[in-house]
């Protein structure tokens, strides 16, 4: 059964969607504030993790980067009562997966959970090998990559964009194919989105990332990776 966390503060909201998502048949634990939420995802092999931002004794934003630098790439939706683009950006950039602006549907959570556990599902299922791209050896079965000895921290969303892109290598990919195929829906988040993972994927594999070689910019269109 698929087991997802909810790290959220507020009673009737951590409740309301335990009921929903016991509902549609996940197996649900709750965590009351971030730092009690960074232990149960550290000890235990969720699914997802849904986690509210502002939160007692650490925030979501908090929560996630230590997550992501403890090497755990369990996908993560950020719930959020901001809508400026710069809290959504900040997420993204440490590592969550996506993001839900409160007030929000709980139809609205649901699509956006079943579509990032849909491709979690499918991005698994991949050979078990691993590819050289750039300065990265990567085995996207195993969520891994590594630059000689060194092994590099990468969120789960990196790892979709770096796979889609390898897949489709040599061929350009627009940022809305991106933003369909990653995020799985059409309105938020923004191709500005899109830009800043490319910029951290090009610290990561390029030997100079001001001076790209493997992920191209096709300007006016999106990227192409070249191999």
């Amino acid at each position: 059964m698929t087991k997802i966390l909810i790290v959220e503060d507020e009673p009737n909201m951590r409740l309301g969607l335990k009921d929903n998502l016991e509902f549609e048949g996940y197996e649900v634990e709750i965590a009351e504030d971030g730092e009690s939420g960074l232990t149960k995802i550290l000890d235990n092999n969720f699914d997802l993790v849904i986690m509210d931002v502002m939160m007692p004794k650490m925030s979501g934003f908090d929560v996630c980067k230590s997550v992501r630098k403890s090497g755990v790439t369990t996908p993560i939706i950020l719930l959020t009562a901001k809508g400026e683009e710069i809290d959504k950006v900040l997420g993204l950039e440490l590592g969550a997966d996506d993001y839900v602006t409160k007030p929000f549907s709980i139809r609205e959570l649901l699509a956006r959970v079943k579509a990032i556990l849909r491709r979690s599902e499918s991005f698994s299922s991949v050979e078990n090998k691993s590819v050289k791209i750039g300065k990265l050896e990567v085995d996207f079965n195993g969520y891994k990559a590594s630059s000689g000895k060194k092994d590099i921290q990468m969120s789960h969303k990196e790892f979709e964009i770096l796979h889609f892109l390898w897949k489709k290598r040599n061929t350009t990919v627009s940022r809305d194919d991106l933003l369909t195929e990653i995020w799985g829906y059409d309105e938020t988040p923004t191709t500005r989105t899109v830009d800043n993972f490319i910029l951290k994927l090009r610290q990561k594999i390029e030997t100079d990332p001001n001076h790209p070689k493997i992920i191209l910019t096709v300007h006016g269109v999106g990227y192409k990776m070249v191999l």
